[in-house]
């Protein structure tokens, strides 16, 4: 695994930004000028999703798709010139953030640099044409990293050009790709960039075994970590759409986050999120305003680096198309309650309990989900750290999923009667007999 993890990832926000589509104009610029806003909701490090020229043969939309890339070291035109992108990556530095950007190296456009000059670092069908293993993605062509040296050695030089700008990456469908290749690129790219970030779009425990059945190695969650910083919480897809769809309880997907605690690493760092470029939009799947508000808070609380999908803080429903110019709406966000309790949220974040603790889920009635945070002491086995510090013994949080009232029991918790703070909106709760009235909005107390 990667041993060397700073577990301080789990404190901070992560921005998504799709350039394309971020603006009307579609540039480097037209996001560096709204750098304040994304800082003020408490990001530590922006994501730019793929920032290359993308291919013109088989082209999905109008646009083609941003994983389709061209070329692997050049910038897309559409977006602007290098320099912009530096220049963009400097402010980003100066306004006290980290910048990460796409790695697709699972394929290319059929026309890409490599597909022209070494067709034979790629996968080929039976008729010896290019080709990939997964069906319905038509605009692309694998790459086979059993080619050998020269193609590995092209593709980690290629990443120590970038690690001169930004300060690491998210790499799609990383799972395709051999572990013994991230791990090389891993120590060769420290080289450049020392504590550079990896973040790996690892993907759902049915496409592993479905790949693997077809015998297509694929890596799962716990084998990415041995090279990745983070990985993707699409293990616990299934039991999060299957939530809203009836198939699965809340206690399905409590139960889920749960086994996080004992299958993976102990500094491991998952990726939160409510959505992201594949996935509806929050707001499409929660239309409750309340509900909307509790699963974001839950999405921070939990244990890992929260994500937040450009165009999400506006409460947006229309997902953006990753193959046409379809620019963000963002005329919602000036009557939203989302981007000041994402602000709030990313304040409460930083509080170390939220580094290294134990991380329970408890599903309730009323589609109430809690969740515990209770610190680990490194240093003195059996202590608590709020003990030794005077910091919190434990946060739990208690999230209203489906925006309704309730009443929960906490006297299990060992909450005594009386009056606590819920540190997101400041106003004081009640425990009486060890139950606790809920409003229908999220709460975090720190005891």
């Amino acid at each position: 695994m990667a041993l060397d993890t700073e577990i301080s990832l789990r404190n901070q926000v992560m921005y998504c930004v799709f350039v394309r589509n971020y603006s009307e104009e579609g540039t480097f610029e037209a996001v560096r000028k709204d750098l304040d806003r994304i800082r003020s909701l408490g990001t530590d490090m922006i994501w730019f999703m793929p920032i290359q020229p993308t291919g013109q043969v088989h082209r999905k939309g109008s646009l083609g798709s941003p994983y389709a890339i061209r070329d692997y070291r050049a910038v897309n035109p559409e977006f602007g010139t290098m320099d912009d992108f530096k220049k963009l990556v400097k402010d980003i530095h100066e306004k006290g953030m980290k910048c990460i950007m796409d790695v697709v190296y699972n394929h290319t456009s059929p026309d890409s640099v490599l597909a022209k000059t070494h067709p034979e670092w790629f996968y080929h069908k039976p008729d010896g044409s290019l080709g990939n293993r997964v069906g319905d993605w038509w605009d692309v062509v694998d790459l086979n990293y059993d080619a050998g040296e020269e193609m590995w050695q092209y593709q980690i030089d290629t990443l120590k050009m970038w690690a001169e700008i930004v300060d690491g990456f998210r790499c799609d469908v990383a799972p395709m790709v051999p572990l013994a290749f991230w791990e090389r690129a891993r120590r060769e790219v420290a080289e450049v960039r020392p504590g550079c970030l990896w973040l790996a779009e690892s993907v759902e425990p049915p496409f592993v075994a479905f790949n693997r059945s077809r015998n297509v190695r694929t890596s799962s969650d716990s084998e990415l970590y041995r090279a990745f910083d983070m990985t993707y919480e699409y293990d616990l897809k299934d039991e999060f759409t299957g939530y809203f769809m009836g198939t699965k309880s809340l206690a399905d997907y409590s139960h889920a986050i749960n086994l996080q605690e004992c299958i993976y690493p102990e500094n491991y760092v998952k990726l939160r999120f409510l959505e992201n470029h594949d996935m509806e939009r929050a707001h499409d799947l929660i239309r409750d305003d309340k509900a909307l508000r509790n699963w974001t808070a839950f999405a921070f609380f939990q244990k890992g680096i929260a994500l937040i999908y450009n165009g999400q803080e506006a409460e947006c429903t229309h997902r953006p198309t990753l193959f046409d110019k379809d620019t963000i709406d963002w005329s919602y966000l000036r009557e939203s309650s989302i981007p000041a309790l994402m602000t709030k949220l990313s304040e409460i974040k930083k509080n170390p309990v939220f580094k290294d603790s134990f991380y329970e889920t408890t599903a309730l009635p009323n589609d109430v989900m809690m969740a515990v945070h209770r610190p680990v002491n490194r240093s003195a086995a059996g202590a608590m750290e709020g003990e030794e510090t005077g910091g919190p013994k434990m946060a739990l949080g208690f999230f209203c999923l489906g925006g309704k009232n309730s009443l929960v029991q906490v006297g299990q918790l060992g909450l005594e009667d009386g009056a606590y703070t819920n540190v997101i909106d400041g106003k004081e709760l009640i425990v009486h007999q060890g139950r606790l009235p809920l409003d229908g909005e999220p709460v975090v107390l720190l005891v």
